[in-house]
Parts: C-alpha cells; structure tokens; sequence
C-alpha cells in the first residue's frame, strides 16, 4: 500500500474536481466506460435486487442503469455537484433516493441491502477506512447479499490506494473464514471486477 498518500482522499478534493470539468472521468461520454457499464451489469446474476446501495454515485450514469433492477437504490456521493446532475438524470426513476454521504464516517442505518456496488471509489480510502468501510460493508448486506466491486487498476499518483489492492482485500476478508465467497472475478485490461456473496 502506497504509504505516500495515508489518508483518504476529502470531499474537498472531489468539489475541485468537479469544478474544473462536469465530467472529469468521461463518464457520460468515454466508450471505455460504456463497455464497463455492460460488463458491470453482465455480472450481476440476479434480475432484481429488492434493496440496492451504490457508494460513490457520481453523476449517476452507471445509477440509472442498475434501478431497472432495483425495487430501492439508495446512491450516495461526497460532492454536491455530481449530486445534482445525478437527481436530475434519474428524476424519472422513482425508487432511486440520494444522498449527500460519505462513508465510512457515516453508513445508512436501513435495512440490510441485496446488493453494494463499490465501483471507482474504494482507492480513495485510505488503508484504515478501507477496513472500516469493509466492516461497514459486510454488516449492511443481508445474508445472501451481494458485493460487486470494479475499479480501475492502474496506479493513480493521487489516490492512497490501487484498485487491485482494494480488491485484493476484500478476497483476503472472503478468504479469512470470513462471512463472504468469491462467486465471480473478471480482470480486464485497465480494470478488475469481483463479486462476492454473504454467507
């Protein structure tokens, strides 16, 4: 783990961002994402999912595509300006609920959820609140809960973490006589996607 960047990544960070470009990842735009979108919801084995959470939502494009599959989907971001393009983009979807949350300082206290997607967000952690967030994680899924992690894998200056180390983590966790099982693994060329299950 990068010891260079220990602490995670503020939601100050993501407000400069976001400032300087409305989409600063291509996510509305890049084929790149598109095919990781599709690739994202290929590996998802249900049809539906009764309660949904998506941590770190952003604008809400990958959001709008995985509510047809939700009865809920509750997504979350740290930064208000995503925030807003993301409820405007999905104001058609009436099981979609945001909020403005940052986790793991705060996690939703509702009922145990189907299915957590981590997906692009998980590097922004830093080493402490990666293992906080994973305990947060595995206590909100429902038993038989799923956990779809995708991130990019390529090392990034600024992040305190890499995306194979995040997932790499949670496989140790499931590994560790934990309370999760690998169902799933994909490794692409600049990224990686697991899923796991609760026991």
């Amino acid at each position: 783990m990068n010891p260079k960047q220990p602490n995670t990544l503020p939601p100050a960070y993501f407000d400069d961002v976001y400032r300087a470009n409305e989409d600063p990842w291509g996510f509305e735009t890049s084929p790149y994402e598109r095919e990781k979108y599709a690739t994202t919801l290929a590996a998802l084995p249900h049809s539906q999912y009764a309660r949904a959470f998506e941590i770190g939502c952003s604008l809400g494009v990958l959001t709008e595509q995985l509510a047809t599959r939700c009865g809920h989907l509750l997504a979350v971001d740290v930064a208000e300006a995503p925030l807003l393009r993301a409820r405007q983009r999905c104001a058609h979807l009436p099981q979609v609920e945001f909020r403005l949350l940052r986790v793991p300082e705060e996690f939703p206290d509702s009922a145990a959820f189907n299915l957590i997607m981590v997906s692009e967000v998980g590097y922004y952690w830093s080493p402490v609140d990666l293992t906080r967030a994973a305990d947060q994680i595995v206590a909100g899924l429902a038993p038989g809960g799923q956990l779809l992690l995708v991130h990019w894998t390529p090392p990034v200056h600024d992040y305190p973490l890499t995306g194979d180390e995040v997932h790499d983590f949670f496989l140790q966790k499931a590994l560790a006589n934990g309370p999760l099982r690998h169902l799933h693994g994909q490794r692409h060329e600049q990224y990686r996607l697991d899923l796991l299950e609760k026991i």
